[in-house]
């Protein structure tokens, strides 16, 4: 929006038009310059809240994946211990026997 707005005032500085008709288009694009700007923050604003949805929701699907992790770490961590104690339960009972034969 901005390009086109130095774009159509450049035109028309470089346009072969007499003074006043160039004067006439310049203030119509001067008049037109409050909208073309509310519609420039309209458009800015708009694009800011979908980016912060955007990135709102990959955050909370960030947090999602990250709480699952974790707790896959965490039975992984108990599996290996029972599995751990269990052998260390039969070393112990073996040894106990080897050691009573």
């Amino acid at each position: 929006m901005i390009g086109s707005a130095i774009g159509t005032v450049f035109g028309l500085l470089i346009a072969p038009r007499t003074g006043k008709e160039t004067r006439r288009v310049l203030k119509k694009s001067a008049d037109a310059l409050p909208e073309l700007a509310e519609d420039l923050t309209t458009s800015i604003q708009m694009q800011a809240d979908r980016l912060s949805e955007s990135t709102l929701h990959n955050w909370e699907e960030t947090l999602v994946r990250l709480r699952e992790a974790i707790a896959a770490g965490v039975e992984a961590s108990q599996e290996t211990d029972k599995i751990n104690k269990s052998r260390t339960t039969k070393q112990d009972l073996s040894s106990s026997i080897a050691d009573r034969i």
